[in-house]
């Protein structure tokens, strides 16, 4: 039996390499990424993939790292130095970080970046391939410098288990859009099985694109992509609390906390630690800070900034302009508002390691978190855990991932400058019992969801997905469902064929007048009605003069306006005269109202029903007014006897007598078929899946929940199914899904 293995994927792999006196080191991260999957990664045969942040002099010490990585589960994906310029610095950098953290102006459209970026994510991909991967492995790929990844994988091996966790925003899809090659990213991404990210609000965006950008209708949080249902997920990535935690109470670090503390005069004490990125609203935060100097005097000499940067591409001019700014603006604020006993700002640009960044949370009385545009923020949370035992205020952008999960910091918007300043004065001024409070409402949101049970989170919704998909390929029409139905068939005698028409047997078309019949469709229906043991019946929500003209002169059966109207047993028509038509006049009026203010729509009048469309209609735009409609027209429907049915793109109203289910079981119990096929593709079919008999061949089109008992993918393998009853001996060993 095989056994599971997990894989996870990331730019970076969780240690560097560092060479001191001749001989290469391996040194592990202390991030909170490398954290939470340490328990995964060097478990049996688990594996982490990445670059190690190392180019190799030579392949002899290629071979040397390799060798010192496997030790610790480590696989890594060596690049070059142009590589690194293209992918990395170039289209991960300056194309998807700048678009996806909203400064589209930052933005370089480089063909050059976009080749190199495809051409490491096959590197990567390669690498995978590599390791031999089994269909009961999992892969777990991460973050943005890798969205063509999930594809690559899912073309090597259709049933493994992948994964996607993006750690920055996703933005708007019309912002999105910009991005030339948006569909290719978009793709990459739905070769996962489960797409997640840190917000509510980067799912939907990440969704809207795919409907918007991809056409890709959207049910709850899932799409379909390559015959699957893809998920999109919110999972707030977690810190690791107790290590935190524990640091922030233990003697070292109070020590270390005091002098800090001691070394400012106890002044109150302001932290601020980004890493420098025009993301992190470090120059707003500088303003702030001396619009507070300014407006409350009082606060001079009594507090101070303490601004630690951490060092990040300042040869790039964006960074290197924002890391002259900086400097700029800590030089005027500390000359104009300092003394000789008091320096306002106290400005680091360093890296720490955790010890001190422990020390100076446990010492600070106010964190200040101002992102501009943030995935999640972990130094809000980081320093809430080690806040347990004294206390401290916590002032979070509200464009951080961090500000849709945390309860008790003062929230925001870090493009005020007043806001802030206004923040940090009550801040500053906050009774302990509040602050107590504040902290202790976020302190139990961090502790539960920390960074292991985020990993355990994510995992086990998984594991979830594919067992869905499981039940789904169960229920999709395989050549081996194929042969049974066909066995069945040849040993019946009276063969019935419901079939649907708009979305089953015709493509949806804008302009539903132009659908009409295909001479392949009239073809196909015609053989199958030649075997004298079948009988096609096309039911369908049309109006029977519609399908009078598509097939006037064929022995079939017609059924129209969902069961109003029929031309069975003697192909003449007839209609359910008895059906009051009354309640048409309140509904049509309000059909048209809606008509008249959404461009692109329609109203619909048949016999017995009434139908609004919305296929030619802005889709972000249709679907909304649809729901408005649906509102509007719902406390009607009881006093009439009414039923609404949400089609594709299309809202109709019609006498609840009138259903498919009932219209197909007359006709079942008058012909007594011993054979039934049935075929459609919205909720009007449903009823017929639901009142024809158990042992029938139900088919819905398209994956969504059903009663049918099977499902093939897409309009377009309708046809090519149902060719299988004409010649069964031609079946081929395919799935028509």
């Amino acid at each position: 039996m095989q056994r599971k293995r997990t894989i996870i994927i990331s730019n970076r792999l969780p240690v560097r390499i560092e060479r001191k006196e001749g001989q290469l080191h391996v040194i592990p991260s202390e991030g909170g990424l490398a954290t939470g999957l340490g328990s995964i990664y060097k478990e049996g045969r688990n594996i982490w993939i990445g670059w190690p942040g190392f180019i190799p002099a030579n392949e002899e010490e290629k071979i040397e790292v390799t060798e010192k990585l496997r030790e610790h589960n480590l696989i890594p994906v060596f690049l070059t130095e142009c590589e690194i310029e293209g992918y990395y610095e170039g289209f991960s950098n300056e194309v998807l970080w700048p678009i996806f953290h909203y400064h589209p102006s930052y933005a370089v459209y480089d063909q050059s970046y976009w080749n190199m970026y495809e051409s490491v994510n096959k590197k990567f991909a390669d690498s995978i391939m590599q390791q031999e991967v089994m269909d009961t492995d999992e892969i777990w790929i991460h973050d943005y410098q890798l969205m063509l990844l999930p594809k690559l994988v899912r073309a090597f091996n259709s049933k493994i288990a992948i994964g996607y966790f993006q750690h920055i925003p996703f933005p708007p899809d019309e912002l999105f859009r910009g991005i030339p090659w948006r569909d290719e990213l978009l793709k990459g991404l739905l070769g996962a099985d489960l797409i997640a990210f840190h917000t509510y609000n980067d799912t939907q965006h990440f969704l809207n694109a795919c409907t918007h950008i991809l056409g890709i209708p959207i049910q709850n949080n899932c799409l379909r992509s390559g015959g699957r249902s893809v998920y999109v997920e919110v999972f707030p990535m977690g810190i690791d609390y107790d290590k935190f935690n524990e640091l922030a109470q233990s003697p070292e670090i109070q020590t270390r906390a005091q002098d800090i503390r001691s070394f400012y005069q106890n002044r109150k004490f302001i932290l601020s630690i980004d890493r420098l990125d025009y993301s992190k609203g470090i120059i707003e935060r500088l303003k702030a800070f001396e619009c507070l100097l300014k407006t409350y005097p009082e606060t001079r000499n009594e507090v101070v900034l303490y601004m630690l940067v951490v060092p990040s591409r300042d040869t790039v001019p964006k960074y290197k302009e924002l890391h002259d700014e900086i400097n700029r603006m800590v030089g005027h604020i500390n000359a104009v508002y300092g003394n000789n006993e008091w320096t306002p700002i106290s400005y680091f640009y360093n890296s720490y390691d955790i010890a001190e960044l422990s020390a100076l949370y446990v010492a600070s009385d106010i964190c200040l978190v101002t992102s501009l545009r943030d995935g999640m923020n972990l130094v809000c949370k980081e320093f809430i855990a080690s806040k347990e035992s004294n206390n401290g205020v916590l002032i979070l952008s509200e464009m951080a991932g961090a500000s849709k999960e945390l309860i008790g910091p003062l929230l925001v918007n870090p493009n005020s400058i007043q806001q802030i300043c206004t923040a940090l004065h009550m801040a500053i001024q906050m009774p302990e019992q509040e602050q107590r409070k504040r902290l202790d409402d976020s302190l139990e949101i961090v502790k539960k969801f920390n960074i292991r049970h985020w990993v355990r989170l994510f995992f086990k919704r998984l594991k979830e997905i594919k067992s869905i998909q499981q039940q789904e390929l169960a229920r999709r029409i395989s050549p081996e469902l194929i042969d049974n139905f066909l066995e069945k068939y040849s040993n019946s005698k009276r063969n019935l064929f419901f079939l649907d028409y708009d979305g089953t047997l015709i493509g949806f078309n804008n302009n539903a007048n132009e659908a009409t019949p295909t001479h392949d469709l009239y073809y196909v229906l015609e053989k199958l009605q030649e075997n004298p043991n079948n009988q096609i019946v096309i039911i369908s929500g049309r109006p029977h003069d519609t399908l009078s003209d598509w097939f006037d002169g064929k022995n079939y059966y017609l059924v129209a306006e969902h069961g109003a109207w029929s031309n069975y047993p003697d192909f003449v028509w007839h209609t359910k005269t008895h059906i009051s038509t009354r309640w048409k006049y309140p509904i049509k009026h309000i059909m048209t109202k809606f008509a008249n203010m959404t461009a692109g729509s329609v109203v619909e009048e048949k016999n017995y029903s009434l139908a609004w469309h919305y296929r030619k209609v802005q889709s972000g735009l249709g679907n909304l007014r649809s729901q408005e409609l649906v509102d509007h027209l719902r406390y009607l429907l009881p006093h009439h006897g009414l039923q609404l049915l949400m089609g594709n793109k299309v809202i109709e109203v019609k006498n609840s007598e009138l259903n498919k289910g009932r219209a197909a079981m007359e006709i079942v119990n008058h012909f007594k078929p011993d054979f039934i096929f049935a075929i459609g593709d919205d909720a009007t079919d449903e009823d017929m899946f639901l009142e024809l008999p158990r042992e029938s061949i139900t088919v819905k089109v398209g994956s969504r929940k059903s009663a049918a008992r099977y499902y093939i993918e897409t309009q377009e393998d309708v046809l090519q199914l149902i060719k299988y009853f004409i010649e069964p001996q031609h079946v081929e060993q395919q799935d028509v899904s």
